[in-house]
């Protein structure tokens, strides 16, 4: 059975993902800031701190010895209506929490992937400026721009409409991430299947918990039968059973095809948008992050 290690395993469509992984016997080892993840193995993470990843990179090595890492899920994310929010490492906290400590941990076990791994990245249609509906789309995947808003000449002088560019910039970079890492050399020497998966607007999970009580009432009804009235949502069985079917190789990606969107349910291989297929755009995301990640 796979070695799995997860992020974001402990609430919304991750919860029901984590729940059917280990149900099918496979190992799994789930990050997470606390305990009591309906009994699930959990190990101390906190992606607002880089260290606390370093950390919990560590304790998977320490865990597993020599065991290899099958599938890596890195499905953890956050979003606020304001881009004021900073971590102790002094970095926007929406840009990373959803891409930079994960894009370390990624980086970091790396020499843990197994040969013919998966790697799946949550990230969103939101990314595309097609998709992303009421979301400000995404303007650039600017590591450093987006680690330090302020520095931005273009920052939205609206709150909100700048902490949904910060979020819809977040899941551009986590496509940008797979799309990098699947071209990178140890991808196609280890046979790596990368994955970005877009579990489409899935009402009823902990995405809102940083918003208005108001806000809050209305993403939880939309989780209730009322969600599927509308066009593209999903329901959070839906979304966390197809990550769990992604992650233990249940469901495959056809040839060529590095990007995954639920829509309503089923799960189609679409393109992602013109700016996530820059190859330009990916490689400069990936080394400005290891910089700021203080990776050499």
């Amino acid at each position: 059975m796979p070695t799995v290690v997860m992020t974001g395993g402990t609430s919304g469509l991750g919860e029901v993902a984590a729940g059917r992984i280990a149900a099918s016997g496979a190992t799994l080892l789930l990050g997470a800031r606390s305990a009591g993840a309906n009994g699930l193995d959990v190990l101390p993470l906190d992606l607002a701190r880089l260290d606390s990843v370093r950390s919990f990179a560590e304790a998977v090595g320490d865990r597993l010895g020599d065991t290899p890492v099958d599938v890596l899920v890195l499905n953890a994310g956050l979003s606020f209506h304001s881009v004021d929010q900073r971590t102790p490492d002094g970095l926007e906290t929406t840009f990373a929490v959803n891409h930079l400590s994960q894009y370390l941990l990624l980086r970091l076990l790396l020499p843990r992937l197994a040969h013919g791994a998966r790697v799946i990245i949550t990230s969103s249609s939101t990314h595309d400026p097609e998709l992303a509906g009421i979301l400000p789309a995404p303007r650039h995947a600017d590591a450093k721009l987006l680690a330090h808003p302020e520095l931005d000449p273009d920052l939205d002088e609206s709150p909100r409409k700048a902490g949904g560019h910060a979020y819809t910039s977040s899941k551009l970079c986590n496509v940008l991430t797979a799309r990098a890492l699947a071209a990178q050399p140890l991808a196609a020497e280890r046979a790596l299947s990368v994955i970005a998966y877009d579990p489409g607007a899935t009402p009823g999970t902990g995405l809102s918990r940083n918003f208005s009580p108001a806000i809050r009432l209305v993403w939880a009804l939309l989780g209730s039968p009322l969600g599927r009235l509308v066009p593209r949502y999903s329901s959070r069985a839906q979304a966390g059973g197809t990550l769990a079917d992604l992650a233990l190789g249940i469901v495959r990606p056809p040839a060529d095809q590095g990007y995954a969107s639920l829509v309503k349910g089923r799960l189609t291989w679409p393109r992602p948008s013109a700016l996530a297929r820059d190859p330009r755009a990916a490689d400069a995301l990936w080394h400005d992050s290891a910089a700021l990640a203080g990776l050499t």
